[in-house]
């Protein structure tokens, strides 16, 4: 396999600008340095901590299973062992952020991406891209859950083949996953929790998603969420909340979303804090510091 490069976005006048990479890699634990160990686990330590009485239950105790904590950057080879034997999933590193249709790939064949490199100390609190943090230890307990690995092999499925069809489908799947998989809660009968990778792996979001006023918590419905932009620059105007990983998965299941595709075709798109009359609301956000412009 090729050496590991850190491949990060790039900044430009105009901005962040992504940058793209398919080499998969080798994770180069041996040489993570004692800088890197301890931002692991000053981040671990902080969120796990955060995360009591927030994360849903099935994130929390999955975590405790695969053995992660905050002596050192688990070993993705390590994690593979509970991965195989409970869902059949493996962790593939990667050196950065995945073009479309090769992370679909991966998600088809249960192999889950994750960048092997770590933030630096000053990027503690935000980063604009997925690094080892944010994929390890947001994304990877749930795919312990049999229920939520089989809807993450489907919606990969479902990309392969939305990718053949055009740009609008492949926009309907990226809002699904940003609001389920990076930034979804869950109903519970203690009350409402994350599960979204995007939120647990955050300091601020974990408190701003459950706590604040601001933003909209709305009933989870498939075709809404598809018309539905978002933000990638600052907290989710909306939060769409599910009952139950059966009912998102249910919700989905059809593996190329043909009939969901057919009913969207055409449809203008929602700016992310809007409310339709036909929304089940869970809590109608105030709207308090929000930014008029940016919705993808």
């Amino acid at each position: 396999m090729p050496t590991p490069r850190k491949v990060a976005h790039q900044s430009t006048d105009k901005g962040q600008v992504p940058v793209y990479t398919t080499a998969v890699v080798e994770q180069p634990w041996a040489s993570y340095s004692g800088q890197d160990h301890q931002t692991w686990a000053t981040l671990f330590r902080r969120q796990r901590e955060l995360l009591v009485g927030r994360a849903c239950d099935e994130f929390m105790e999955n975590q405790q299973r695969l053995g992660i904590g905050a002596d050192a950057i688990p070993k993705f080879t390590d994690l593979d062992r509970h991965l195989r034997a409970a869902t059949g999933w493996k962790l593939v590193a990667v050196e950065g952020l995945l073009p479309e249709l090769a992370f679909f790939e991966h998600l088809a064949a249960r192999e889950f991406p994750v960048t092997w490199w770590i933030r630096n100390p000053q990027q503690i609190d935000y980063l604009s891209e997925p690094d080892l943090f944010h994929d390890l230890f947001g994304h990877v307990p749930l795919l312990l859950n049999p229920i939520f690995a089989d809807y993450m092999q489907a919606y990969g499925a479902g990309g392969v083949r939305a990718a053949t069809f055009g740009n609008e489908p492949l926009t309907n799947l990226t809002r699904l996953y940003w609001y389920t998989v990076e930034f979804g809660l869950i109903r519970t009968p203690a009350g409402l929790r994350i599960y979204g990778a995007g939120i647990v792996s955050s300091k601020g979001e974990s408190i701003y998603s459950l706590e604040s006023a601001a933003p909209n918590r709305i009933d989870f419905e498939v075709r809404r969420v598809m018309r539905t932009r978002y933000r990638i620059d600052t907290f989710q105007k909306t939060y769409f909340v599910i009952d139950s990983f059966e009912d998102l998965f249910k919700a989905t299941v059809d593996p190329d979303f043909g009939p969901i595709y057919y009913d969207l075709k055409g449809l203008d798109s929602i700016p992310a804090g809007t409310i339709l009359d036909s929304d089940q609301v869970v809590h109608r956000g105030t709207g308090e510091g929000w930014a008029s412009d940016g919705d993808i």
